[in-house]
């Protein structure tokens, strides 16, 4: 499993994200709302402000105060590292 820090120590299995999105557009805005109605949110932004919104397989929606840049960025480095582990035959 692929398990990444999305901030505050919350971490996220990146195997189960279907998409990391910027918040800022109208129909994440209102995909958010409607996953809120739903209580199908969890949001892992320590009352900061929204800066990605992760959508995971089974359509729950965690929201994060990190860029979306931020958390492509940690997913890569551990995806990385993985592969070096996996070559090495650890």
């Amino acid at each position: 499993m692929s398990f990444v820090n999305i901030g505050f120590g919350n971490i996220v299995n990146m195997q189960k994200v279907i998409a990391v999105v910027n918040p800022d557009a109208a129909p994440i805005k209102r995909m958010v709302q409607t996953a809120k109605e739903e209580q199908r949110v969890v949001d892992a932004t320590q009352g900061r402000k929204t800066k990605a919104v992760l959508v995971m397989e089974n359509q729950q929606i965690v929201l994060s105060a990190m860029q979306p840049e931020t958390i492509a960025k940690r997913h890569g480095a551990v995806s990385a590292s993985k592969n070096e582990e996996e070559g090495r035959g650890t």
